[in-house]
């Protein structure tokens, strides 16, 4: 625990995708798996507040920053093994970039992960969000995340199943919010799978065509720079979290309804309920791409996507994130669940 390096009055800002909130009142860079249970051993002793970071590219950071420890997860690595009948494992540190993880992926011909190019943030933060895009999931390929439980201060191994993952959602970012510390996941991956072609922009990109990997990551990376979801520090519209919201799942009932009151609206089965795209709505309420509220505002290419256009503050996304909010329930009694983690709010 002596030979951590704990920094003071770091700046948070620009650790993160949004570019805005303050400081961390301690911060400590762990690159091993020792030296995260040392960190928050250490927070736990001198009874400070913990905050885990990653690529910081689902966070909004208050002003005020956070007054307790952050810890920047920082171990890498990447080790394949091979199984039967042409599946391969991999372990990834968590703090290993998740797009040069895919990357990876796809220049070993191993399916599994390529619809999820172009995603930013570290490996560690998927299985928490259950990142998905594309018409592919995360959750679809992990066989197992490695963490160390801060109830009971033992590392682990939680399996697939006990990660209880849905639709953005896991035991993670639940039931267990703050319990757990990823620190490696173990992912099973197909050598010459065919590429999953399923989302319609993937369709009717390929029509009846059979791509390989590379020309489907290629083909996401293209889809997603047009509408500014690829960090480009030259393209001001992809300073943002990402998609800010969930796409809301609502009732049969609940659609008939919407239906009934506003005619046809985009939608996707998910069991027995309807999925409706979130942009959709944003826009149908009156919060078009390009909208802005000061400092800050909606995409010029993505609606979903709420960006710091230049000296925004914590305070002016979340001024936007409310009334994005207020408009959609307003018009359609939908209430829009946000992406993000809020730090120190």
């Amino acid at each position: 625990m002596t030979n951590l390096s704990v920094q003071e009055n770091v700046p948070l800002a620009p650790l993160t995708t949004l570019k805005v909130g303050g400081p961390a009142r301690r911060f400590v860079e762990a690159s091993t798996e020792e030296e995260i249970v040392n960190s928050i051993r250490l927070a736990e002793a001198i009874e400070v507040p913990i905050f885990v970071l990653g690529g910081g590219s689902n966070i909004v950071i208050s002003d005020d920053g956070f007054d307790g420890l952050v810890i920047k997860v920082a171990i890498i690595g990447m080790k394949f093994g091979n199984l039967r009948d042409g599946k391969v494992r991999c372990e990834v540190g968590a703090g290993e970039n998740w797009d040069e993880f895919v990357a990876e992926c796809v220049s070993r011909d191993l399916a599994g992960v390529e619809c999820l190019s172009g995603i930013p943030g570290l490996v560690g933060g998927t299985p928490i969000q259950n990142v998905g895009a594309y018409g592919q999931d995360v959750s679809e390929t992990i066989v197992s995340v490695r963490c160390y439980d801060r109830r009971t201060g033992e590392v682990l191994t939680i399996s697939n199943s006990e990660c209880e993952f849905s639709y953005r959602k896991s035991r993670f970012n639940s039931r267990d919010f703050d319990r757990f510390v990823v620190l490696s996941v173990e992912f099973e991956l197909v050598s010459e799978g065919s590429p999953k072609i399923e989302y319609r922009d993937l369709t009717e990109h390929f029509g009846r065509r059979k791509p390989t990997l590379a020309q489907v990551r290629e083909t996401v990376l293209t889809i997603r720079k047009a509408k500014s979801m690829v960090i480009d520090p030259a393209d001001i519209n992809s300073q943002s979290a990402g998609s800010f919201f969930k796409n809301p799942i609502v009732s049969q009932e609940k659609f008939a309804e919407m239906f009934a009151n506003n005619g046809d609206i985009p939608s996707f089965p998910s069991g027995e309920d309807m999925k409706i795209p979130a942009a959709w709505l944003i826009e149908q309420a009156g919060f078009k791409k390009g909208t802005r509220i000061g400092k800050a505002g909606t995409s010029k290419n993505h609606s979903l996507a709420i960006v710091n256009f230049g000296g925004a503050t914590a305070k002016d996304i979340m001024a936007v994130k409310d009334e994005i909010q207020r408009r959609v329930l307003e018009k359609f009694n939908v209430e829009l669940v946000p992406e993000p983690i809020f730090v120190g709010f």
